[in-house]
Formats: C-alpha cells, structure tokens, sequence
C-alpha cells in the first residue's frame, strides 16, 4: 500500500500512533472493536454494542465462504476482519493507516490463529494498493469520515470490487439538512472542513455505477455511544492519569460532548450503508 498520505490522512494517522490515543481506545472504548456501537439495554457494555455493530454489517456482505476475499477499509485493531474470517472462513485484507493499531491487530490475529486468513496492511484507503476487481466485498466502519478525499475512497472501493459484490460500511456524516457552522466544534477537533452526508455519498456511488440496496439509519445508537464513552472516561480518568495526558482526557470529553450534543441535535446521521456493484449484462 502507498506511503503518500494526503495532509488529513496524516492527521489521522499521527493521531492513532500516539500513545495517548491508543491506550485510550485499547482501554476505554471497546477494546477490539473501536467504531459505533448498537445498544439494546442500558446494561450493554461498549465492547458489547460494538460487536453487534460488526454482526450487522457483515449480515450485509451477502454469503462469504473460504474461497472469498474481503477489504475492510480503515481496520482498527481488527475485530471485525476477524469475526468475518472466524465466522465465514474468507480471507480478509485489513487496510489501516496506524501502525500502532495494526501491531496490535496482527498480534490478535495470531493469538487467534488467524494469521493465514487475515493480513494487516499498512496504508490508506485514499489510494488502495490492489488491482481492480480483487475483492468479492468491502467493507469500512466510521473511517471515511477520517479522509478529506472521500470521493476518492468511494472510487477505490468500486474500483477493487468484483461485480456483483456489496460494498457495506457506516460513518458518521453530517445531516442533508445540517445548517452552516453548527458542527464547527467538531470539524475543528478532528482537523477537517465538513463531513459526508448520505446525499454525498448516494451521489459519489452513482457517479462509480454502484447501485444502494440499502441505508439503515441508526443515527439514536451515535448519541447514545459517545454519551457511554464520556461516562467511562470519566469513571476510567482516574486510572488513566499516568499512562494518558490529562490534556488528552480533557480534549477528548470535550469532544465527546460535542458528538453527543450534534446527534441529540439532529445535525449529525449515522448508519450503514449498502451498495452493489453490477454484474455485467
């Protein structure tokens, strides 16, 4: 994969490598499965809700079996490349561009014998490093929102897809209808000029053939996931004085206030997405 990162990717990239950042998320969010979570209780734990977040979208990649090779864009530490070969016996290819996050991922998948099934590759979904036609499906949860070229990342998500394969993912966007500037605090955090939205990314897989199946809207689950991940901050603060930055801590409630208060809001839209490349005629 490319080491040419664009100036938001590296931003992102810088942020991940950190140490603050990785033994918060290690810590504090879900441990393997660091994006979004379904919450069907107040008792669910983040981890909890966050595998089920990974249960759902890989019920959407249509049937998977040993002969089939997926792209998880933006791969995390892994968990969901790793459900998906444990769970369907594909192999699955992590693109990811924190090399602090895929030690980890490599070291779990060989702690789970994963190994053969699942490759972590470092480098970014802005330029992916793999034919056309590679992969039988793609799949990507609350990465895009990390790039400043996402018409670019839907491009190489088509790009690599077989025909008849489903393209799958969620992000965090902007609402069609979010006024100018209400999100500012948010952008501001995470370096970037605005968002995706569901119109933008309708139109970015048209323009590259792709037809939608489907959008869920679970835009309720995005308030409710970074109101519990403000909670454990809080209750893990203490804990974490030594080993995180008090500035970081302070950073990162503030921000998560901000996410909470956009979703109440209504300002802010979260869901997957799926989408299907056409067999030829």
């Amino acid at each position: 994969m490319t080491a040419n990162y664009t100036d938001v990717v590296q931003t992102a990239r810088d942020y991940y490598n950190s140490e603050d950042a990785e033994t918060f998320y290690s810590t504090v969010w879900g441990g393997e499965d660091i994006h979004i979570g379904l919450y069907e209780s107040d008792e669910d734990t983040i981890a909890e809700a966050s595998r089920r977040t990974v249960e759902q979208l890989a019920q959407q990649l249509g049937r998977l079996d040993d002969s089939m090779h997926v792209l998880d864009m933006g791969s995390g530490y892994g968990g969901t490349a790793r459900y998906l070969a444990e769970t369907t016996g594909c192999r699955v290819t992590g693109l990811n561009l924190s090399e602090v996050e895929n030690q980890r991922a490599r070291q779990l998948n060989e702690d789970r014998g994963l190994q053969e099934r699942v490759t972590i590759v470092d480098g970014s979904f802005e330029a992916v490093d793999s034919p056309g036609e590679s992969f039988d499906a793609v799949c990507s949860q609350d990465a895009f929102l990390h790039s400043g070229e996402r018409l670019r990342v839907v491009s190489e998500a088509a790009r690599v897809l077989k025909p008849g394969g489903v393209f799958a993912f969620t992000d965090i966007m902007q609402a069609d209808d979010c006024p100018d500037g209400v999100l500012q605090p948010i952008l501001d955090r995470i370096h970037l000029s605005d968002l995706g939205s569901p119109a933008f990314y309708r139109s970015a897989a048209s323009v590259q053939g792709l037809e939608e199946v489907a959008f869920r809207d679970l835009s309720p689950h995005l308030s409710t996931h970074y109101g519990r991940v403000l909670t454990e901050t809080e209750l893990w603060e203490a804990a974490l004085k030594h080993r995180v930055s008090s500035d970081y801590l302070e950073r990162m409630k503030k921000g998560l206030s901000h996410w909470v208060d956009g979703g109440e809001r209504g300002y802010l839209v979260w869901g997957i997405f799926v989408f299907r490349k056409p067999s030829p005629a």
